[in-house]
C-alpha cells in the first residue's frame, strides 16, 4: 500500500500509462547491469532508461513497488531527469526527499549546471553549503566550467577562493577545472600561473593550457608549449593537435602546419575524424587549399564540420563557384547542414553577388529549421545586401527578434555599401538608443558611410565618439578615420591621424595614398609610396591603383608608367583591368591619346569597359572626335545601357559640329530608354543637406538663390569670367547662359554663401564630373567672395581660393 509521503508524485510527476510488457524486455535486453545495482526489474529499467518518455512510463512502477522512498531510487530519478533535462520535475523529486543523502545535493547540482543559469547553480550551490553539505571537487569544477562558458570572472575567483579553503588546491583536476576557467574568460597569465604552480600535471593539463594559448590569440605560444611537452616526455595526443593545428593556421604558417601534419602520421592518429578535419582546414588558411581537398577527398570518414573546413576554405581563398558546387555535393550526399554551412554557403553566394543561388539557400535554410537562427539571419542580411537587395536585407533585420550587434553591424554596412547613407547612419543612431555599445566592426561600418557625405562636422562627430568608446587604438578604426578625413576634404588632418598610428596596416598607406590622389597631391602620393617601399609594409594590388590614379589626377606619367613597369616586374602583380583602366586613363589626361590607344591595342587581356571608359573620357577632354568615336562604340557593345558613355560621345561629336552623329546617338538612347543622369550638388547646413539639381526650383530659397546668383555671376563677369557656352547645343545664345547659370553646383554655392558668415568655408559635393565652366567659374567666385570652396566631385576634389584651384586646371 503506498504510504501518505508519496501521494504528491501524483500531481507532480504526472506519470503517463503503465509500462507495456514490449517496452520491458526491449530495456531489459539493452545492456549489462553491474552485480552491485539492485536486482529489482524497476532497478534494472532505470539503469536502462534512455528517454524521459520511459522514465515516465517506468515511475509508476517504482512507486507501485513501493521502492521511491530507496535512496538507490531517489538519486537514480533526480539524476535522470536532470540528463533529459527536466531540471523542474528533477526538483520535485529532490524537495519531497525528508532525509537527503549528500550524494543527492552533488546530483542536484551536477543537474543545475548542465541544465540552469550560473545564477541558479550558484544558488543550489549556496544552499547546499547551508544545508552542511560539505563540497566535493566536481561540484567546483562544475561551476568552474559554468563561469568559464560565462565569461565571469568574477564568480569564477569566488570558487577559486572557495577551492583553496576547501583544501583543493593540490587536486590535479581542481586545478585543470580552474585553468580552463581563466583561460575562457580570456586571462590566459592567470591560467599559465596555476599550470606553473601545479606540482604535477597530466595530458589534460597540458592540452588545457595548449588550447588556451591557441584559443586567446596566442599561437606562438601554444606551439612553444607543445615543444616543451617533449622535453619534459608528455607525448601529443589528439587533442593536443587539433588545439595546435588552428594555432598554426592563424600564424599562416604552412610550415609548422606539414611538420604537424607528419607527427599525425607518425602518431596514427590520420584516421581520427576530427585531427583530419583539423588538417583540412590549416591547410585551407594557410593557403594551401588544393592539398586540404586532397586530404578531404582521402578521408573514410567525414563529419558536417569537415565540410563545413573545405566549403569554408573554397570560401576564403576566393574560390566561391568551387564552394557552391562542394556544397551542392554535400546535399547530394544527404549530409544534413549546420548553421556554419549554410552561412558559409551564403557567403559564396554573397562574394559572388548571385542572389538566385542565395535565395535557393535561404530556402533550404527555412526547410532544415536554420532561419530562426540569428547567425543565419545575419548572414542572410550580408548576402542580400552584397546582392544589391538592401530593401530585402532591410526587411529581415526589422523582423528579427533578438538582434545581436553583429545584426546591426550587417545592416549598418549593407546600407553603407549600397549607398543609402541616411539609412546607415539612422540604423547607427537608433543601435545607440537601445544602448547596444558600438565596436570596432561597427565604426568600419559607419566611418565610411559619413566620408560619403563628406562633412567635416560630421566627421569630428563620429572621431570624438571613436575617442570616447577607446577604439582609437585599433588600426582599422583609424584607417577608416584616415579615409573618412580624407574625403570630407582635410587630407592633412588624415596625414596628421596616419603619422599617429602606432600600427599601420596595408591599407592605412593605401587609404593615404589615395587621399592624396583625389586631392590632386599627385607628388605626396608618390613620395609616400616611396616610404612605404623602404618601410616594412609591402605595397599590394590596390596600393598600386591607388598611386597610379594620383599620378593621372597630377600628370606624372613617367612616374606613372616606373611604377606600373615595377607593379609587374619588382613584386610580381599581375595588373588587373583597373590597372590598366589607371594608365589609359593616365597617358589619355595629359593629351598622349595615340600612346593610350596603342597601349590599348597591346593589351595582354581583352580590353574591359573600365580601360575604353577612360578613353572616351581622355577624347572628351582633348576633343578628339575619331578615338573616341572608336571608343564609344567598343563601350556600347560591352554595356549598352550605360548612358553616361552616350551622352559622353554625344558631346564629343557636338563639339566637333558633328550634328549627324550627334542625333544618331541621342536616337540610340531613345531606342535604349536612356536618360541623362540630372547633375546633383548637396551642401550640408544645420544637420540638414540640402540637394539641388540642375535647373530646379523646389528648394524654399529658389528666388533668393537665383537672384543672388544673377547677382554674383555679374560681379564675376567684372572680374573676368567669361561663359564658356561650347557645351550647350541647339539654342540661342543668351539661353545658353542661362543654363549654364542653373548648373547645380552653382545653386549650391550661391545657397550656401546666401546662409553662412563671410568666410566661412563652403563644402560642395556633386555626383558627376565638374564642367568646364562651372569649374572656371568657382574659380571666380572664391576670388569675388574671398572664400574657400571645396568641391568634391565624381573623381576628385578640387580647392578655389583667391581664383585658384588647386588641380592646376588639371582634371
Amino acid at each position: 500500500m503506498m504510504s501518505a509521503k508519496l501521494s504528491p508524485l501524483d500531481a507532480t510527476l504526472t506519470p503517463p500509462s503503465p509500462l507495456s510488457t514490449t517496452t520491458f524486455h526491449t530495456l531489459s535486453q539493452r545492456a549489462y547491469i553491474p552485480s552491485h545495482v539492485y536486482q529489482h526489474p524497476s532497478a534494472l529499467l532505470l539503469e536502462l532508461c534512455t528517454s524521459i518518455s520511459e522514465l515516465h512510463q517506468i515511475i509508476p512502477l517504482v512507486i507501485k513497488n513501493g521502492l521511491y522512498n530507496e535512496h538507490l531510487f531517489q538519486t537514480k530519478l533526480v539524476s535522470l531527469f536532470c540528463n533529459y533535462g527536466t531540471l523542474t520535475e528533477a526538483s520535485r523529486v529532490f524537495e519531497l526527499v525528508d532525509d537527503k543523502l549528500d550524494v543527492l545535493y552533488h546530483t542536484m547540482l551536477k543537474g543545475y549546471a548542465k541544465n540552469s543559469s550560473l545564477d541558479s547553480a550558484l544558488s543550489f550551490f549556496c544552499r547546499m553549503r547551508h544545508d552542511g553539505v560539505v563540497p566535493v571537487v566536481y561540484n567546483f569544477t562544475y561551476m568552474l566550467k559554468l563561469c568559464g562558458d560565462d565569461s565571469d570572472l568574477r564568480r569564477g575567483k569566488e570558487i577559486h577562493g572557495q577551492l583553496v579553503t576547501g583544501g583543493f588546491s593540490w587536486n590535479l583536476f581542481a586545478m585543470t577545472g580552474l585553468m580552463n576557467m581563466y583561460a575562457k574568460c580570456r586571462q590566459i597569465n592567470e591560467a599559465y600561473k596555476v599550470f606553473d604552480r601545479m606540482p604535477e600535471r597530466d595530458l589534460v593539463c597540458w592540452n588545457t593550457i595548449v588550447s588556451g594559448y591557441a584559443q586567446n590569440g596566442l599561437p606562438k605560444v601554444a606551439l612553444e608549449l607543445v615543444l616543451r611537452m617533449f622535453e619534459e616526455s608528455q607525448r601529443p595526443d589528439a587533442v593536443t593537435v587539433v588545439s595546435i593545428l588552428p594555432a598554426a593556421a592563424d600564424m599562416g604558417s604552412l610550415r609548422i602546419g606539414k611538420a604537424i601534419h607528419a607527427y599525425v602520421l607518425r602518431a596514427g592518429f590520420e584516421s581520427i575524424v576530427n585531427v583530419s578535419t583539423a588538417i583540412v582546414d590549416m591547410y585551407s588558411k594557410c593557403g594551401s587549399v588544393q592539398t586540404a581537398r586532397m586530404i578531404f577527398d582521402g578521408m573514410n570518414h567525414r563529419t558536417v564540420v569537415s565540410w563545413n573546413s573545405m566549403i569554408d576554405g573554397y570560401v576564403q581563398s576566393g574560390d566561391k563557384e568551387e564552394a557552391m558546387v562542394l556544397f551542392q555535393e554535400m546535399m547530394d550526399e544527404g549530409v544534413q547542414p549546420t548553421n556554419v554551412t549554410i552561412m558559409e554557403a551564403l557567403h559564396a553566394c554573397a562574394n559572388l553577388g548571385d542572389l538566385e543561388r542565395g535565395k535557393l539557400v535561404h530556402e533550404l535554410a527555412k526547410q532544415w529549421k536554420l532561419h530562426s537562427d540569428v547567425s543565419v539571419m545575419n548572414s542572410l542580411i550580408s548576402m542580400y545586401s552584397k546582392c544589391k537587395r538592401v530593401d530585402i536585407a532591410s526587411n529581415i533585420f526589422k523582423n528579427l527578434e533578438n538582434k545581436t550587434l553583429v545584426s546591426w553591424n550587417a545592416m549598418i554596412l549593407g546600407y553603407a555599401q549600397n549607398g543609402h547613407v541616411s539609412e546607415a547612419l539612422n540604423s547607427f543612431r537608433q543601435m545607440q538608443t537601445q544602448n547596444i555599445n558600438p565596436d570596432s566592426f561597427t565604426m568600419v561600418s559607419v566611418i565610411p558611410a559619413l566620408a560619403e557625405l563628406s562633412s567635416p562636422r560630421q566627421a569630428k562627430w563620429i572621431h570624438g565618439l571613436v575617442i570616447r568608446k577607446f577604439l582609437n587604438g585599433n588600426v582599422f578604426v583609424m584607417t577608416a578615420l584616415v579615409d573618412m578625413y580624407a574625403k570630407c576634404g582635410a587630407v592633412h588632418t588624415a596625414r596628421k591621424l596616419f603619422e599617429m598610428m602606432d600600427e599601420r596596416h596595408v591599407i592605412t598607406w593605401n587609404a593615404m595614398i589615395d587621399g592624396y590622389g583625389v586631392h590632386g597631391h599627385g607628388r605626396a602620393a608618390v613620395d609616400l609610396f616611396m616610404e612605404m617601399e623602404n618601410g616594412l609594409v609591402e605595397p599590394n594590388d590596390i596600393t598600386f591603383l591607388c598611386v597610379l590614379s594620383a599620378c593621372s589626377h597630377s600628370g606624372l606619367v613617367e612616374e606613372g608608367l616606373q611604377l606600373f613597369n615595377s607593379m609587374k616586374d619588382n613584386y610580381s602583380l599581375k595588373p588587373s583591368m583597373d590597372h590598366y583602366g589607371a594608365m589609359v586613363d593616365l597617358l589619355g589626361r595629359s593629351g598622349r591619346l595615340n600612346e593610350a590607344w596603342d597601349f590599348i591595342q597591346n593589351m595582354p587581356v581583352e580590353p574591359g569597359i573600365t580601360v575604353y571608359g577612360a578613353m572616351l573620357g581622355a577624347c572628351r577632354i582633348h576633343k578628339n572626335a575619331e578615338l573616341g568615336e572608336k571608343a564609344g562604340n567598343k563601350l556600347f557593345e560591352l554595356n549598352p545601357h550605360e548612358a553616361g558613355y552616350h551622352v559622353l560621345l554625344a558631346n564629343i561629336f557636338a563639339t566637333a559640329s558633328m550634328w549627324d552623329k550627334v542625333a544618331k546617338v541621342r536616337s540610340m538612347m531613345e531606342k535604349k530608354g536612356l536618360e541623362k543622369t540630372p547633375g546633383c550638388s548637396l551642401v550640408e547646413l544645420k544637420n540638414e543637406v540640402h540637394s539641388f539639381y540642375s535647373g530646379s526650383t523646389g528648394h524654399r530659397q529658389s528666388k533668393m538663390i537665383y537672384a543672388f546668383l544673377q547677382i554674383l555671376v555679374d560681379k564675376i563677369k567684372a572680374a573676368g569670367y567669361v561663359p564658356d557656352t561650347n557645351s550647350i547645343h541647339d539654342v540661342e545664345d543668351h539661353v545658353k547662359e542661362q543654363l549654364l547659370n542653373t548648373h547645380s553646383e552653382k545653386l549650391a554655392i550661391a545657397f550656401g554663401i546666401l546662409n553662412t558668415r563671410p568666410g566661412t568655408t563652403l563644402h560642395i559635393r556633386k555626383n558627376l564630373r565638374v564642367c568646364g565652366d562651372c569649374h572656371n567659374a568657382t574659380k571666380y567666385i572664391s576670388l569675388v567672395t574671398d572664400r574657400e570652396i571645396i568641391v568634391r566631385d565624381m573623381h576628385r576634389f578640387h580647392h578655389f581660393k583667391n581664383g585658384v584651384c588647386s588641380c592646376g586646371d588639371y582634371w
